[in-house]
């Protein structure tokens, strides 16, 4: 299973597929599938039935999408980047947009 470079939270752009351009932050890491969910991104329609205190109907919600169809935002300009790992002074090691060199983890 390789590491996902990834994080529920973060600020993402889709750079391929049919929402090609939109953008949303994570809602969930699917690491075992390589996917993601992104808020607004990936609607699909579910046709629920009626249950117990809840009413059927067509439900929209997204879809998972693979990892590599999307793109961590650089803090600086929104636009999408690339991720590398670096150590700070502290011995912490954090996540970098190669960008522009800013940390995304805060």
């Amino acid at each position: 299973m390789p590491k996902l470079k990834i994080k529920k939270g973060d600020k993402v752009v889709v750079i391929a597929g049919k929402d090609k351009g939109r953008g949303g932050e994570v809602l969930r890491v699917l690491p075992k599938e390589n996917r993601v969910l992104v808020q607004g991104v990936n609607m699909m329609k579910r046709h629920t039935k009626p249950a117990m205190g809840q009413a059927g109907g067509i439900v929209e919600r997204e879809a998972a999408l693979h990892v590599s169809n999307v793109s961590h935002v650089d803090p600086k300009d929104n636009k999408p980047t690339r991720v590398g790992y670096k150590t700070l002074d502290d011995g912490r090691k954090v996540r970098f947009a190669k960008r522009s060199g800013e940390v995304i983890d805060a």
